[in-house]
């Protein structure tokens, strides 16, 4: 571990809908996506695919994040946050911890579970169903971790002046907290209203539609054409 530690004393954040059987759609596709997770961190995938940001995803972290788990046809999935070392570029690159933060594997799954949270409340927020219970908890308690506010400092020289602080072994708790506000905000914006999950099967991205697209790459666009086309044939062979 680097000079830069991380406690990471939060207990993780629990899997939405642990354990639920439950006959509505929702609540079976949530359990199963979970038990999809756990399987895909368990996969050693070599190779991620070069697939660009999702519409909205460079604008809003919290979209990245929902979208840092990658579905791939056969069903496979590459996990952008599988791993600590994984997890730690995912966040350097979008200036949430420095190089050498020195992530561990409970920081890692602190993030993997605000994932899923925040992506069941995009979930909830596209299918206009209300939000679970604990979904929300763990985003809120994502937000109250770290004070948001600069708190007031004093230099010996110049005198009293505010500052945000940022001590490093509370990188991931501010981490978290800078992700879960985002989502926040996302959510209660007008950029809501455009919030979609990609159409083209399997994708399992989110995105801010523009105009009547559906998809998040110009790769979904042309799956969802192709197989809206092979469809089309094999009903005209049928006929």
């Amino acid at each position: 571990m680097s000079a830069v530690g991380i406690p990471c004393e939060w207990p993780v954040l629990p899997d939405p809908r642990p354990g639920v059987s439950s006959p509505e759609p929702r609540r079976a596709a949530g359990t199963s996506r979970i038990a999809g997770l756990r399987t895909m961190r368990a996969m050693n995938e070599n190779v991620e695919p070069s697939v660009p940001p999702a519409p909205g995803a460079e604008q809003y972290p919290s979209l990245a994040l929902v979208n840092s788990v990658i579905a791939l046809p056969g069903g496979h999935f590459v996990d952008q946050l599988g791993t600590p070392a994984a997890a730690n570029e995912w966040l350097v690159e979008r200036g949430l911890a420095p190089v050498d933060a020195g992530m561990r594997e409970m920081c890692a799954a602190q993030l993997r579970s605000l994932r899923e949270q925040v992506r069941s409340l995009f979930d909830s927020r596209v299918a206009a169903l209300p939000a679970l219970p604990a979904a929300l908890t763990a985003v809120n308690d994502a937000l109250t971790r770290v004070p948001t506010a600069p708190l007031l400092q004093w230099d010996e020289k110049d005198g009293p002046y505010r500052a945000a602080t940022h001590p490093t072994t509370e990188i991931v708790d501010h981490a978290l907290a800078t992700l879960a506000a985002d989502a926040a905000d996302l959510l209660t914006s007008a950029d809501a209203e455009r919030l979609t999950a990609c159409g083209s099967a399997p994708c399992n991205r989110y995105l801010l539609r523009h105009g009547r697209r559906h998809w998040c790459s110009t790769r979904c666009g042309d799956r969802a054409r192709a197989a809206r086309a092979y469809a089309r044939r094999t009903r005209a062979t049928a006929d």
